[in-house]
Parts: structure tokens; C-alpha cells; sequence
């Protein structure tokens, strides 16, 4: 599920986003932690998917475990 986030410094300066997309991982936390659900942003945002929105939450679970090391090495 991670591989569907990014980062490239072309796009918005690096800041992670939903792959083939501009559209940042935060912006969806922070969606979430407002209280969105799921379908809300999936109406709000029709070119993604619950498994986009599922891999912006495993990404943020590995950022407080520091592990985006690993991604970075895939990206």
C-alpha cells in the first residue's frame, strides 16, 4: 500500500503526495483527524481510492515509528 505515496522534488517542493497526483499526504490527515470519513473524502476527491487514503495513514504510522527511511529508498 505504501507504494502509492511519493515524493519528488518537482512536486510541491517534496512534500510527499498520493502518486499521480498533487495531492499531499497531510491534506488527507488532516481530513481525517477533522473528523472526514472516508466516503466524505473519496467525494471531495473522486480520482482517489480507499487504498490511497489507507497508505497517507500506514505512511503516517511509519513516520511516528521513524521508519521513512524505507520509502525514501524506494521513491
Amino acid at each position: 500500500m505504501i507504494d502509492r505515496i511519493g515524493v519528488n522534488k518537482e512536486i510541491l517542493h517534496g512534500t510527499p503526495c498520493i502518486k499521480g497526483t498533487r495531492i499531499p499526504v497531510y491534506l488527507i490527515l488532516d481530513l481525517l483527524a477533522g473528523g472526514a470519513t472516508i466516503d466524505e473524502i473519496l467525494d471531495d476527491y473522486p480520482d482517489l481510492t480507499k487504498e490511497d487514503i489507507q497508505a497517507c495513514v500506514k505512511y503516517a504510522a511509519m513516520l511516528a515509528r521513524e521508519e521513512v527511511g524505507e520509502l525514501e529508498k524506494v521513491a
